[in-house]
């Protein structure tokens, strides 16, 4: 399923045309994104919550050339299923 398809299923399923769909698509969006930027969670209870981790500065190896690199610290984006999300999966 793609943003399209998605889009889609949201306004079959809540009675708004696609253009609003979209738009309600991009504003959850929006807001999940500037919520995990400020460091905060999302929790969306039954599906799962959207949290930032920090992962620490760590050696590695460039494929290419063999050499050891230093690989910067960074904070990403993470995603723990709900329960009933897991068992609709199952």
């Amino acid at each position: 399923m793609n943003k399209g398809d998605l889009i889609d299923a949201i306004a079959k399923g809540s009675d708004l045309t696609k253009a609003d769909a979209g738009r309600a698509l991009d504003a959850t969006l929006e807001a999940i994104s500037k919520t995990l930027k400020k460091g905060d969670k999302v929790t969306l209870p039954g599906f799962g919550t959207f949290s930032v981790t920090k992962r620490a500065a760590r050696m590695g190896r460039n494929p290419a050339t063999g050499e050891t690199i230093k690989i910067k610290a960074k904070k990403t984006p993470k995603f723990k299923a709900g329960t009933k999300l897991v068992d609709a999966v199952k």
